[in-house]
């Protein structure tokens, strides 16, 4: 099969470069500039997989070069992964987190109209809002009633790829990922922010204080690479089309689970200190998902070990700031 990624310079698409690639399938990838971040795959892919991925430039936010590579090349599935994804940053940008998000899929759907390539649509948990907390575990049937820009842009996505796919327009699925870790993540989002600033210390560093934002709110944490297998399983099953999926675990931990690992990890004396810029503006206190549609549907779960997941995490900041330890150079 032939699989197009977008977003694939970015957190989860080299890693489902690499499933598709052990898979046997051809794999295509959208890059926004020629000089784009091919090269940095290299933290994640062997030299020899990016030479088997094949790069088409362009900005999805414009639709005749969106129209033109679905007119030249023709796909078995689509991976929809290119985002705006980072929660504050939507509250300081939320233009350009819709121009991000809606536009670019919009143009996506438009110019799939018609086509037999199947596409999945990254959607979030972020657009349950606070829906997605307390006892009780959210379903895909739960009213989207998102609290941030980047939630509310992805709820709009969400709802535009529903019309499309029941008035039979498209064909394809929603996945709504709720949180998901592993190498690659940036350092912007939380439990990465959390691993740079250790993996700083274990590579030299005498700082012993590590700034982290709200450690009380609770998330359904899961490799990136379990995640990304979700989205592979949905996107080979034929009864998958026309509907959306949870993909998430199903243990709710406080984030201070996932920074007191890291510093055990590092087996440094390390303290905590709350840093109020790494607090949202409107936070949601607890995210817990229900996957039951995905597991049924693929016999999917979770198999990557949280501990595994975190331990992964730090090697790669490790190896990322010592390789850039005179220039410092790391997005």
């Amino acid at each position: 099969m032939k699989y197009l990624i977008t977003g694939i310079t970015g957190f989860a698409g080299p890693h489902l470069a690499r499933l598709l690639l052990k898979e046997g399938h051809q794999v295509e990838g959208v890059v926004r500039t020629a000089n784009g971040r091919e090269q940095d795959l290299l933290d994640v892919l062997l030299s020899e997989e990016i030479e088997q991925i094949a790069f088409h430039y362009l900005d999805l936010k414009h639709y005749y070069s969106v129209q033109k590579l679905l007119n030249e090349q023709s796909y078995d599935g689509i991976f929809h992964l290119a985002a705006q994804s980072h929660p504050p940053t939507s509250f300081r940008d939320p233009i350009l987190t819709f121009e991000e998000n809606v536009n670019a899929t919009v143009n996506l759907t438009t110019a799939l109209e018609g086509m037999d390539t199947k596409i999945m649509v990254c959607s979030t948990s972020e657009v349950y809002g606070n829906r997605a907390g307390g006892q009780s575990t959210v379903q895909e049937d739960a009213a989207l009633t998102p609290s941030n820009p980047y939630g509310v842009s992805k709820a709009a996505v969400d709802l535009h790829m529903q019309e499309r796919m029941a008035n039979e327009k498209v064909i394809g699925f929603v996945t709504r990922a709720f949180s998901h870790t592993g190498p690659r993540r940036g350092r912007i989002f939380s439990i990465s922010s959390d691993a740079y600033q250790v993996a700083k210390m274990m590579c030299g560093s005498d700082v012993r204080t590590l700034g982290v934002g709200n450690l009380n709110t609770e998330r359904v944490v899961i490799d990136v690479r379990d995640c990304v297998n979700a989205y592979y399983l949905l996107m080979i099953n034929e009864l998958s089309s026309g509907h959306v999926y949870n993909v998430c675990g199903d243990v709710l931990r406080k984030m201070a689970f996932f920074t007191d690992k890291l510093i055990e990890l590092s087996g440094l004396d390390i303290e905590k200190i709350i840093d109020p810029k790494l607090y949202r503006p409107i936070d949601i206190q607890s995210q817990n998902g229900n996957s039951t549609k995905l597991r049924e549907l693929t016999l999917w779960t979770p198999v990557i070990e949280i501990e595994k997941t975190l331990s992964d995490l730090l090697d790669y900041w490790i190896n990322k700031i010592s390789i850039n330890q005179n220039t410092m150079n790391i997005d």
